[in-house]
């Protein structure tokens, strides 16, 4: 398997455990009755399927942003490039005549 893929599959695995972490907490400590619906209601166990999806996808995406992102080359020596102070532009409206509404 390429470097790069599984470099972005280990940050995901990483981040879906970090969901699952993050789901059974919202469970565990009953966060707007979450247990009871889950528990109590016939959609409960679908409705905890789908968000478990949701939160693993948004979790494994940020994990892996983060990662290629932090792959940034940190020893860049160039100087910023571009003004240092804000530079007004002048800017025309088409003149001063009014319309009637």
């Amino acid at each position: 398997m390429p470097k790069h893929i599984r470099f972005l599959l280990k940050h995901a695995c990483f981040g879906a455990f970090v969901a699952l972490c993050f789901v059974s907490l919202l469970l565990w400590y009953n966060v707007a009755d979450l247990w009871y619906l889950v528990t109590h209601t016939d959609a409960g166990p679908l409705a905890l399927g789908i968000m478990t999806v949701f939160f693993v996808i948004t979790f494994g995406s940020v994990q892996m942003g983060l990662a290629v992102m932090g792959l940034a080359d940190k020893s860049d020596d160039k100087p910023p490039r571009g003004p240092k102070t804000p530079v007004l532009a002048k800017v025309s409206l088409g003149g001063t005549k009014t319309s009637n509404w």
